[in-house]
């Protein structure tokens, strides 16, 4: 009952302090201003792309495929999961730590004096060892535990979104390689019959020998160019089988016409980021941990409370040896207040604040960062939608190019160099156009992912 004063005299005294207030997030965030408006942003009153389920986003059951697979095999989302388990441990501790702790021993001598009888003795303690938490170290470092699990939590659900997405980028580049190439067989076609035909019309004196060597020397080169298409496609294949946690294989997809972008595309509010981006989740638990820290750093400066206790069955009673034994029986209360640590608890107490800070700073980055990103795949998208646009109107100008210099060219109105820039021409801008779709399409999948998508 005397300690009762004590303990509450201490918690009007602590009153003031942050040993027993809960973490808050922190005021000044530039939370408002993270990403601008754009086109792409049709309005705020519809949900944001981050909240789309991954299957109704990428709906080619091919890629829906490999995106199960990848969340069931892959390697860093495992480890991830066991973080989290380490974490859950953790907690499990702090949270016992509350209780008392319990030691079973036994103890046995024999003794023998100037060679007479041995006198045997024996005891079996039971200790008990009771810490009251009368200023927080042990309910920070609870609270502590809880939001590291918090954090690791966040880290696994952002090892989620972004094996999502980086499955959904391969998948989109394999799927423009297989177009690239498609499109190079057909080119490759037409260029071995062009060289055909130029060889009888050298025959019959209608071409000079340096325009057929010209028509070979360009075969060659889209040979070359055909092989190295052959040679990525390989490399992306491996490259997702590796992030699918699978040996090399053959990938079985769709096409990339059957790709389809969202018709409209919000990013909601970028107060959403808080609570829907997993990176900026995981660092703001990583914030509350180091303040909980800080909190158990300042506890250490007061004086810690230890209830203890011990009964033990023995048959050493005083000064003799009795058989059977008996119980002893004790109990003991302790409190003591560190005065001279030479330093050590000082220097913990800077380092926690200065940890605080710095996660403080991260925190703020992680904002910083999840609302560049944002802008930026918000603009992307708006751009490679228009560079699409620009190299579809191109292509279709072009096709009309080279059929009219392929006719000029039969009747020797157009030179060999004339009709080879067209095709060259038509060649690039076939090849943007494939590549402006998947950069799209990628385009839309870092938004998703920048936006906290893939949690589903």
């Amino acid at each position: 009952m005397k300690l009762l004063p004590i303990f509450i005299i201490s918690l009007f005294a602590l009153s003031g302090c942050n040993i027993y207030k809960n973490y808050s997030r922190p005021e000044g965030l530039p939370v408002d201003s993270l990403y601008t408006e754009s086109t792409v942003q049709k309005s705020d009153s519809l949900p944001s792309l981050g909240h789309m389920p991954w299957r109704e986003l990428f709906a080619d059951p091919c890629l829906q495929s490999l995106i199960e697979e990848g969340l069931a095999s892959n390697t860093d989302l495992q480890v991830a999961m066991l973080r989290i388990d380490q974490a859950q441990a953790g907690l499990n501790a702090a949270n016992l730590a509350f209780l008392p702790s319990l030691t079973l021993g036994a103890d046995g001598t024999i003794r023998s004096v100037d060679g007479g009888k041995a006198a045997k003795t024996y005891e079996i303690p039971l200790s008990l060892s009771w810490e009251i938490d009368l200023f927080g170290k042990l309910r920070n470092a609870r609270k502590q535990q809880q939001s590291e699990l918090l954090a690791q939590t966040a880290y696994a659900t952002a090892v989620r979104s972004g094996l999502i997405a980086s499955i959904a980028n391969s998948y989109f580049a394999l799927l423009m390689l297989d177009s690239q190439i498609e499109i190079s067989d057909s080119t490759i076609e037409v260029w071995r019959e062009q060289v055909r035909t130029m060889e009888l019309q050298l025959r019959v004196g209608d071409i000079r020998e340096n325009a057929l060597s010209q028509a070979k020397a360009n075969l060659e080169g889209l040979l070359s160019t055909h092989n190295t298409l052959l040679r990525s496609r390989h490399e992306a294949q491996n490259a997702l089988c590796t992030l699918l946690g699978s040996v090399s294989r053959d990938i079985e997809r769709s096409s990339l016409d059957s790709q389809k972008i969202p018709a409209t595309i919000s990013a909601g509010i970028p107060l959403e980021l808080l609570s829907s981006r997993p990176d900026v989740v995981q660092a703001e638990m990583t914030l509350a941990a180091a303040y909980y820290s800080t909190n158990q750093s300042r506890a250490a400066f007061y004086p810690a409370l230890t209830l203890g206790g011990s009964a033990a069955w023995t048959n050493a009673l005083g000064q003799a040896v009795s058989n059977p034994g008996g119980w002893i029986l004790s109990a003991l209360g302790s409190i003591a207040q560190p005065i001279f640590q030479r330093g050590k608890l000082v220097s913990n107490l800077r380092i926690s604040k200065d940890e605080e800070q710095i996660s403080l700073l991260n925190y703020k980055q992680a904002l910083l960062d999840a609302g560049q990103e944002v802008n930026d795949a918000l603009f992307a998208i708006e751009s490679f939608g228009n560079d699409y646009s620009f190299h579809e109107k191109q292509c279709e100008a072009l096709e009309k190019t080279v059929k009219s210099n392929e006719l000029l060219f039969r009747t020797n109105n157009a030179t060999y160099l004339e009709l080879l820039s067209a095709r060259q021409n038509l060649l690039n801008a076939r090849l943007n156009l494939i590549a402006d779709k998947v950069s799209q399409l990628q385009a839309v999948v870092t938004l998703y992912n920048a936006l906290g998508g893939g949690a589903q």
